[in-house]
């Protein structure tokens, strides 16, 4: 998967993490106990997928943030970072599967037996599976 593909995917996940948020804020619970714990579970899923997508984009942010160092050190910090997100990207993968029927979902992410679906089509190559 190149980066131009996982910042599509990053930021399909955003967008769908703030419907989910915001559809959960709408929510009036009245007298009804139940509406209130599915809009704080909602919220709480919000915040843990979030806390997740950082978790998997730290090392490269940390390597864009490596002033100070020898080029040497940038580039070692930059293929780590490559390494540590292509192995954390499969988080995004399982994140982003559970939107597969928004209108916005690209086919190519479709998880089949928990890897990506190969697909020769869009690019000539197969997405990798992780």
């Amino acid at each position: 998967m190149s980066r131009d593909d996982f910042a599509v995917m990053m930021e399909f996940l955003t967008a769908r993490l703030h419907e989910d948020e915001t559809a959960a804020k709408a929510l009036k619970p009245g007298k009804n106990p139940d509406v209130q714990r599915l809009r704080d579970r909602v919220l709480a899923d919000v915040e843990a997928k979030r806390r997740l997508m950082d978790w998997v984009t730290e090392m490269p942010r940390r390597a864009e943030a490596s002033e100070g160092r020898s080029r040497w050190q940038k580039l070692a910090g930059e293929v780590y970072s490559e390494q540590s997100q292509r192995r954390r990207s499969p988080v995004i993968w399982e994140l982003v599967a559970a939107y597969a029927e928004h209108p916005d979902f690209h086919p190519e992410w479709r998880l089949f037996d928990g890897d990506p679906v190969e697909d020769e089509s869009h690019t000539g190559t197969q997405v990798p599976t992780v």
